[in-house]
């Protein structure tokens, strides 16, 4: 009984690998009676004490006295007697008997160990053990069929004597052999110092179960609740009483949820922090209410989503929520234009960093500016499909958001070229990074704006997969934007040389990043003129599925990109004498190249990719039908810090 019994909750219950070649054979698990089920292999014989008596074709003995026949009171009394977690961990392999009998001992009721006992203990937990975390407790998941529980009691008798449990993540299934209140009971009496719980997918646990982790884990601070069905409100409520430090809570999809447990959360848990709840049907005003007026100094974090609430609880978060930093609403149908003018005309959000408001369509012009009016601090603002948002209201919105740095506009079709003009002019001195995602409203229009002051700030652009988006809007912002160090524009088939090539000739800073997938008609030229004009700043640059894109332009970055760290050149035009040419380059320095699909480069270019693998960490080769598998071999044994993908 020399090895710490380590159950990682993966494979087996040993450290070191099995201890039988296929230890899940049922038929090596013999029960007798319904309390008592013994590992017993077919290969390990029997004690016997002798004499044999034979007749013809069978032979009696007597049996020697086995400690399996103790009652469970002897046996509880033994083992919480054994001098160390060594010992009871060995214990725990003999048989199912043994093992729930030791996980079902509470840590104040083993006997004590010396202290020199203890010292080994921790020194070998701290050598053997790889999962401890910063504060010293570990850390264990189980999934799927893995999560059953035997290997929940596995884990409480493992973990006693390395450290503690501080992490346990269930993700179950379905199985008429999931995790049970039995599983659970033995994680709450074998580890007292569980700090983080995350139970997902699990319909056998219910109010039982949680309540003995109530019980025995008082020391929870984060608890993740998501399709546990059979959970209700009385679950809850011991968690709320026992659970005092508890900063976290996510309740997800657990239709038994109701006001009742989030009042008592609200009353018992004056640590909370964050609240994240989604998709209960059960959750209305009353909760949302009495759990947020009674966090308002410490609650800083706030996630609704798919509820039944009104205008009542977005009221009561604009005055209550004094403290709350993030706020996410999302599929809010009952909440209409009334409650998102309330909430910010509230003045309790005065602290208000980051929203995100999404399928939210009662989020109208006069809601949106009231927002902006009163949350003087709010830095980053993100909607999506956002339909009855248009042009004055998102102008409105920036300019009383006067310290947004970061804007995200997706889906909202209504938001046309104007409005986002407006919002860029509008923003202030603070707006850092912009962006339109399939908002489809958007029109290439010749717009005349006659003496703009520039957006100095906006460091960052994204426009991605807006159709209407091409020359005409690019090079407005190319005037406007001169500041640009990040630029992405992805899926823009609209956008050509001719909106492209001002942007580069305006942007004064320098670009670092550049991604223009998906834009098919940008050619060699404006990767000419971007290497000549910012290779000494750019370092990540993305032409994938820029199909005018030959080997010129591989040569050009060649000479120019000296910091070039990331480059994907997929499905483009290139061949094996552009490859050729940045191998020859002393200066180029990558560490990504990705040229999938590229079918024009062939088993000529491995000796120029053994050269570009000095440095590369990351090689895609995907869907190259001219590299034949020996040379993809070759590669991998040459370059082999490098992942290669084929």
């Amino acid at each position: 009984m020399s090895k710490v019994f380590g159950f990682a909750g993966e494979n087996d219950f040993c450290p070191g690998g099995p201890i039988y070649t296929n230890h899940k054979e049922q038929n090596l698990f013999l029960s007798i009676g319904r309390p008592v089920d013994v590992y017993f292999p077919s290969r390990k014989r029997s004690r016997i004490s002798a004499p044999f008596v034979f007749t013809e074709e069978r032979f009696e003995q007597k049996k020697q006295a086995s400690i399996e026949f103790l009652p469970d009171e002897c046996l509880f009394e033994i083992f919480r007697r054994l001098p160390g977690g060594d010992e009871r961990g060995a214990c725990a392999c003999v048989s199912k008997r043994w093992l729930s009998l030791l996980s079902n001992i509470c840590k104040d009721e083993l006997c004590s160990q010396n202290e020199s006992a203890k010292k080994n203990t921790q020194v070998k937990s701290e050598v053997e053990d790889e999962e401890i975390e910063g504060d010293g407790y570990l850390s264990r998941s189980l999934e799927g069929k893995k999560a059953t529980d035997i290997r929940l009691a596995a884990i409480a008798v493992g973990t006693a004597s390395r450290g503690g449990l501080g992490k346990l993540f269930i993700r179950g299934s379905n199985s008429s052999q999931g995790v049970t209140k039995v599983g659970l009971r033995a994680i709450a009496r074998g580890c007292p110092s569980l700090k983080v719980l995350s139970l997902w997918n699990l319909p056998s646990v219910g109010d039982e179960g949680l309540s003995e982790i109530a019980n025995g884990c008082h020391k929870l601070e984060k608890l993740d609740l998501s399709q546990c069905p059979a959970i209700t409100d009385k679950g809850l409520l011991a968690i709320a009483k026992s659970c005092p430090n508890l900063t976290d809570l996510v309740i997800e999809s657990c239709t038994n949820i109701g006001n009742e447990g989030l009042q008592a959360v609200g009353q018992h848990c004056t640590n909370l922090k964050s609240i994240s709840i989604k998709n209960c049907p059960a959750i209305g005003d009353q909760g949302i209410a009495a759990l947020v007026s009674s966090a308002t100094n410490v609650l800083t974090k706030v996630k609704l989503q798919a509820l039944n609430i009104t205008d009542v609880s977005l009221a009561v978060v604009g005055h209550y929520g004094k403290a709350v930093t993030d706020l996410f609403l999302t599929s809010l149908s009952n909440v209409s234009e009334r409650g998102f003018w309330v909430m910010g005309n509230g003045q309790g959000l005065q602290k208000l960093k980051s929203m995100t408001v999404a399928s939210c369509v009662g989020l109208t012009d006069t809601g949106l500016e009231a927002v902006g009016k009163g949350c003087p601090n709010l830095k980053q603002f993100n909607l999506h499909k956002c339909s009855f948002l248009s042009d004055n209201g998102l102008v409105s919105f920036a300019k009383s958001a006067v310290s947004l740095e970061s804007l995200l506009l997706e889906e909202c079709h209504r938001i046309t070229q104007f409005g986002f003009f407006g919002s860029l002019l509008n923003c202030g001195a603070n707006l850092k990074a912009a962006s339109l995602v399939n908002c489809f409203g958007i029109k290439d229009l010749k717009l005349d704006l006659p003496e703009l002051s520039p957006c100095k700030s906006l460091r960052s652009l994204s426009i991605r997969n807006c159709p209407g988006f091409g020359d005409g809007s690019l090079a407005l912002l190319g005037k406007l934007c001169p500041q640009l160090q990040n630029v992405e524009l992805s899926g823009l088939q609209g956008v050509t040389d001719a909106g492209f090539l001002p942007v580069l000739e305006n942007c004064e800073a320098g670009l670092v990043k550049v991604n223009l997938s998906g834009c098919v008609n940008l050619s060699d030229k404006v990767v000419s003129v971007m290497t000549e004009q910012h290779g000494w700043t750019l370092e990540v640059l993305n032409l994938d599925g820029c199909r005018r894109i030959t080997d010129a332009s591989l040569v050009a970055i060649a000479e120019n990109c000296f910091l070039l760290s990331d480059l994907d050149v997929s499905k483009c035009a290139t061949t094996d004498s552009g490859i050729a040419a940045m191998a020859r380059s002393n200066q180029l320095n990558l560490q990504v190249l990705s040229m999938s699909g590229c079918s024009m480069i062939s088993d000529k270019s491995l000796l120029a990719l053994i050269k570009l693998g000095r440095t590369l960490l990351g090689l895609n080769l995907q869907h190259c039908n001219a590299i034949s598998s020996s040379t993809v071999d070759v590669l991998v044994e040459r370059l082999w810090r490098c992942d290669i993908l084929s």
